[in-house]
């Protein structure tokens, strides 16, 4: 079996932190969301992956290399343009031949991995087997109907949900899936849908085998379920001090301090990540903050936040909450104090803040 990652799309509603950046590529709990999806299928014994990139290729490749760090071989698959999730199956054919693969969508995260979904997929071998997840805004995913256990319908993106599972960013198919997607045409978006490629395989008569998550999954394409992934992957993470801190810091909860970062004169509570040769002085890191390498916040205060690389946070009077701040950005005070301050900020930014 082999393992295909969709790591093409543009981030549109991650901007303006996607215009510089792979949006795969922003990290959780200061891992690159990319990466959860390479371990998820490594841990389920799959050894041949293909990634499909798009225009954040070479930044891409940069990251992921040949894949020997997961113990897998990795292969680059060029998709001209975003032209749809069954494009990138076809794209992908020459990859994946004859053998059954997994596709997981590379922005997706999923609690507790698919290692029991791909023994049961090679197992019971049905032409195809979706994850499904209960969500309150089905009109937004693309939604399955069942009957009787058996996927019956899949409808993207439905004005009028007839139900609330909509698709979860992994599936499972056999070589039937390109017969299916060359049956296909493209959407009102000008896309081939992959719901309507799963549609196909249902009406050419072959099995289409479901399963409802029963962990969270998270879709990371938005600042706020950016967010909440860092702050579900955080809560799993246990302490370890590994740079310094002095006596007149305090750590509490589960907090990680990589090695070479500097704790001065500060507070830091858990859950958190303090990234290696970050320096926090004079200052407060609240739960739920992932504070990645290079980062300097001195006189100030961060909570349930993402700070990325290289990135300084000097001397504010109101706490930084709910952000997600991108790479060598800067953000100081000025003159004039304001109340509250909440940044979705692009790699490279420079924010002057007057007191």
């Amino acid at each position: 079996m082999k393992g295909l990652i969709l790591s093409g799309g543009k981030g549109t509603r991650l901007r303006p932190l996607t215009y510089t950046s792979a949006k795969q590529l922003v990290p959780v709990a200061n891992k690159p969301v990319l990466f959860y999806g390479i371990e998820a299928l490594a841990a389920a014994g799959i050894r041949q992956i293909g990634i499909v990139v798009g225009d954040t290729q070479a930044e891409i490749r940069a990251a992921v290399g040949d894949g020997s760090t997961w113990g897998v071989e990795v292969t680059y698959i060029e998709q001209d343009a975003p032209k749809g999730l069954a494009h990138a199956v076809l794209v992908s054919e020459p990859f994946i031949g004859d053998d059954p693969f997994v596709m997981y969508l590379g922005d997706n995260l999923l609690a507790k991995g698919i290692v029991r979904f791909v023994d049961q997929f090679t197992s019971e071998r049905p032409a195809a087997q979706i994850l499904l997840a209960h969500v309150p805004d089905p009109q937004m995913f693309g939604v399955a109907e069942l009957t009787d256990g058996r996927v019956t319908r899949l409808v993207e993106k439905p004005a009028e949900p007839k139900s609330d599972l909509a698709l979860v960013g992994v599936y499972m198919f056999t070589k039937e899936v390109f017969r299916a997607v060359r049956e296909i045409s493209p959407s009102f978006r000008n896309e081939l849908e992959i719901t309507d490629a799963i549609q196909k395989l249902i009406d050419f008569g072959l099995t289409v085998t479901p399963h409802v998550v029963d962990g969270w999954w998270k879709d990371t394409g938005k600042l706020e379920d950016m967010l909440e992934a860092n702050r579900l992957i955080l809560q799993t993470m246990a302490r370890r001090i590994e740079g310094s801190v002095d006596g007149a810091s305090r750590i509490e909860g589960d907090v990680i301090i990589e090695a070479g970062a500097s704790i001065s004169d500060s507070t830091v509570r858990g859950p958190a990540i303090i990234g290696a040769r970050a320096e926090v002085k004079d200052a407060y890191i609240g739960p739920f903050t992932s504070i990645m390498n290079d980062v300097t916040i001195r006189g100030s205060e961060v909570e349930h936040s993402i700070v990325l690389e290289g990135s300084e946070i000097i001397e504010l009077k109101s706490r930084v909450a709910d952000s997600l701040i991108g790479r060598n950005v800067k953000i100081f005070r000025r003159p004039v104090t304001p109340s509250a301050h909440r940044f979705m900020l692009g790699d490279n930014s420079e924010v002057g803040i007057r007191w």
